[in-house]
């Protein structure tokens, strides 16, 4: 899958980072847990773009802002930090695109750095926890403005659309704070109505009511003192049209500040009903053709815990475009099968050139899981419905498995194994079968 594969919802307090908070950050520590399952959250989606829009950085009054610069460059020193330095590539391909996107939908988008960029505190705060969940992605630093929440739910879309033109998996993080009056030492006073606006907004967050936020009232909005509503709003944009899962991971406002932690991850189209085992398939093959990792599931199911022969098949378009596997177990547990033989698949088959990213938005999967092979004293024993076979002649085999397209009697199973072991009409040959489980 590309495109927009996650969102989230962050805040920005400086004290969050230990080094600054000197241990205040603890009395957050709700906060702390839930940014460490959401870079968790976020590694499992495997972005190549990370879109970060804060309301810290150069903000445009009439205008949404986007820093262009090549390398991107943070720093929380000046908090008192000394070890959350930290680099960015941007990703130039996706600026053109939502730059086109953008004046596609009317949308003024102007650039806050050119040729170089200092990321604030409403970007740094967020990425102390969920750098390790990039892996080396590239970073999309935005602003928002003060044109009306329509227009940037309406930039969010065009968010998602230049993601979609890219063919990426691109990752959205929405940071901002919620009410600034919570209570009477806050920083911008207090005022009861904050608390009734951070119940509204994460309450439709978690129910993922997108229309409950962009209702909000604008009196309430402004008795709030927030400063995250417009990251949200476009962030909920760039989700538009997509199966989203929202979980609220933590809320808490010891300071008089409301900070919200949420994931709003993006169901992939047809995964529904994909078994776990076609999933890391299709998701070893995307890994390892984007950026050459394999996956190391967590939990196993049931499935990937036996030991088995398996073997992969990558179609497109409905023609095979890669198989590979093997009928004698190399690996502990299916799973280790899965990843070998989905890599092979891809990459290896000598049939095809290896499979390029550009195709897998097109590529379907299927996983076989053998029985041990058996040995057949007749052709009568066989059926190319339900079994699979491998012709043996000494040192040479060839194998085929059952119930394909095209292959309908055991005379042609035979036929097709033996031109591919390379063993003659008239050799004689050791039969044996085997059944398989098909996953798709």
């Amino acid at each position: 899958m590309t495109g927009i594969v996650f969102g989230c919802i962050v805040p920005h307090p400086p004290l969050l980072v230990p080094e600054v908070g000197g241990g205040r950050e603890m009395e957050i520590s709700s906060t702390t847990y839930a940014m460490k399952e959401l870079a968790r959250r976020l590694a499992a989606r495997r972005p190549e773009t990370v879109v970060i829009i804060s309301p810290h950085g150069k903000m445009l009054y009439d205008s949404m802002g986007i820093a262009s610069a090549a390398v991107l460059r943070g720093t929380m020193r000046n908090w008192g930090a000394h070890s959350a330095d930290h680099n960015f590539d941007n990703d130039p391909g996706f600026i053109a695109a939502l730059q086109t996107e953008a004046a596609a939908s009317g949308i003024p988008l102007d650039s806050i750095g050119d040729t170089e960029y200092s990321l604030d505190h409403g970007v740094m705060v967020p990425l102390y926890f969920l750098v390790e969940g990039m892996h080396g992605a590239s970073l999309v630093p935005l602003t928002f403005s003060m044109l009306p929440l329509s227009e940037h739910f309406t930039f969010g879309q065009a968010i998602k659309r230049a993601a979609e033109r890219t063919g990426k998996r691109v990752a959205v993080i929405a940071s901002g704070d919620l009410s600034h009056r919570l209570i009477p030492s806050a920083p911008a006073g207090y005022d009861p109505m904050g608390e009734v606006f951070d119940k509204k907004l994460t309450e439709a967050v978690a129910a993922y009511d997108v229309p409950a936020v962009l209702d909000l009232d604008a009196g309430l909005i402004d008795r709030a003192g927030e400063c995250g509503l417009r990251s949200i709003v476009i962030l909920l944009g760039a989700l538009d049209g997509l199966k989203v899962k929202s979980d609220v991971l933590s809320y808490e406002g010891p300071f008089g500040v409301g900070y919200m932690v949420a994931a709003l991850d993006v169901e992939e189209a047809g995964t529904e009903d994909m078994h776990p085992l076609t999933r890391l398939a299709r998701d070893t093959v995307e890994s390892f053709v984007r950026d050459g990792r394999q996956p190391r599931p967590e939990v196993l199911t049931p499935e990937m815990k036996e030991k088995a022969g398996v073997f992969v098949s990558i179609k497109k378009h409905g023609q095979l475009r890669g198989c590979i596997g093997t009928f004698e177990p190399k690996h502990p547990n299916v799973a280790g099968e899965i990843i070998d033989n989905a890599v092979s698949s891809a990459t290896r088959d000598p049939r095809f050139m290896p499979v390029t990213p550009e195709e897998l938005p097109d590529l379907s999967y299927s996983v076989d899981v053998l029985t041990r092979p058996e040995p057949v004293e007749s052709v009568e024993d066989l059926d190319p419905v339900r079994y699979g076979i491998i012709v043996e002649s000494g040192k040479r085999r060839g194998l085929l498995l059952p119930d394909l397209e095209g292959v309908d009697t055991v005379e042609k199973q035979i036929d097709i194994c033996r031109q591919k072991a390379g063993i003659l009409p008239d050799e004689p040959v050791q039969l044996y079968r085997f059944e398989v489980k098909r996953y798709r």
